[in-house]
């Protein structure tokens, strides 16, 4: 995704790209109350453990964090409460099927807002292995030492 003059980024769950094998994203909008809308746009939100499931043929966004808004009253909301994902009939047909295979999840990357509407970017992902982190961590090692190293000779010049 492209940040464009009509998309802001909220928030990203750096804890997906560590942890799981991503396939396939999708967009999908959200059902909010307005004291989270404005929660949002203050960029007071968290995705860290958070994911979608299926109930009752409808998707759902489980254990996102959005704080409650400040110059809320009585009326806020409940920080963790599941939150509707809107999507075409047929990608949550096709998603379904996919969360239905062995070792799918649906995990949310990204909350963003775009033309005013509040979205989250979800991908198919497949939990990773030890083996396969450590494996990361060692190649963003090697990556930040080639950097650091690059850094150094070029002062040299």
């Amino acid at each position: 995704m492209k940040q464009s003059d009509h998309t802001k980024l909220i928030c990203k769950n750096k804890k997906a790209y560590f942890n799981f094998e991503l396939g396939d994203t999708f967009e999908a909008g959200l059902v909010l109350l307005g004291s989270e809308v404005k929660s949002l746009r203050a960029g007071k939100a968290n995705l860290g453990d958070s994911y979608a499931k299926f109930r009752r043929g409808e998707l759902y966004l489980i254990d996102a964090h959005i704080s409650p808004y400040t110059q809320a009253n009585r009326e806020n909301h409940d920080p963790l409460r599941e939150r509707k994902l809107l999507l075409h009939k047929h990608e949550l047909k096709r998603l379904f099927g996919k969360i239905t295979e062995k070792g799918f999840s649906l995990v949310p990357l990204k909350l963003y807002l775009r033309g005013g509407k509040v979205k989250v970017e979800l991908a198919l992902a497949r939990g990773k292995k030890t083996y396969d982190k450590r494996e990361a961590i060692r190649k963003k090692d090697q990556r930040r030492e080639m950097e650091r190293l690059a850094k150094y000779r070029h002062r040299d010049h």
